[in-house]
């Protein structure tokens, strides 16, 4: 299926994700080539919420640029699979070689902006990341390395201590608490 398919196919949980899955499909019907970040204004991203093998650990990263744990994540560069982004991208970035998709569907879906900043010895302006989210699975017993150049560490975090690691106050409350939140339920509902 093709993302935008995928995108428009996702049923929003709150506000914040109708709003921004409507942005997206709006952008990207009038835009091209924002599979590329050579698009500066906005540009298709995929990120991941990645749980242990028992589903009460969240793996995060502790972010160079945000200098902050966070998700992993990172551009579409051309790749239209977006679930292959995010697991290509988790692996780059946690060193893990076995991570399988929970679901392989959309669990989340987002507009971030960005502040701008210094990637590679060159200054990237700010702009938004049109972004997906999909829930992974990985084995908290695995080997973990870090992507030096992308984040300084790599850690597991039990639900209770997943939200007060990060220090992007926005990304907490908006978005990792509703990924937290979506989680949850499905363990009470015993899908997970």
């Amino acid at each position: 299926m093709h993302y935008i398919e995928e995108i428009k196919q996702y049923q929003p949980i709150n506000e914040q994700e109708v709003m921004d899955k409507q942005l997206i499909i709006d952008y990207v019907e009038c835009h091209d080539q924002v599979l590329t970040r050579e698009h500066v204004v906005a540009h298709v991203t995929a990120s991941s919420w990645i749980l242990n093998q028992t589903h009460d650990r969240v793996l995060l990263v502790f972010h160079n640029i945000y200098n902050s744990w966070s998700w992993t994540g990172g551009h579409a560069d051309k790749e239209a699979d977006l679930l292959q982004v995010a697991l290509k991208e988790a692996k780059e970035e946690t060193g893990l070689k076995r991570i399988f998709p929970i679901d392989p569907h959309i669990f989340s879906i987002e507009s971030l902006c960005v502040n701008g900043h210094v990637k590679r010895g060159k200054y990237v302006s700010s702009h938004l990341h049109l972004n997906v989210t999909y829930l992974l699975e990985a084995n908290d017993q695995d080997l973990l390395f870090e992507k030096v150049d992308e984040n300084k560490a790599v850690r597991w975090f039990t639900f209770e201590e997943v939200l007060g690691a990060p220090n992007e106050e926005w990304m907490v409350k908006v978005i990792y608490q509703k990924l937290y939140g979506k989680v949850q339920r499905l363990i009470t509902q015993g899908i997970l």
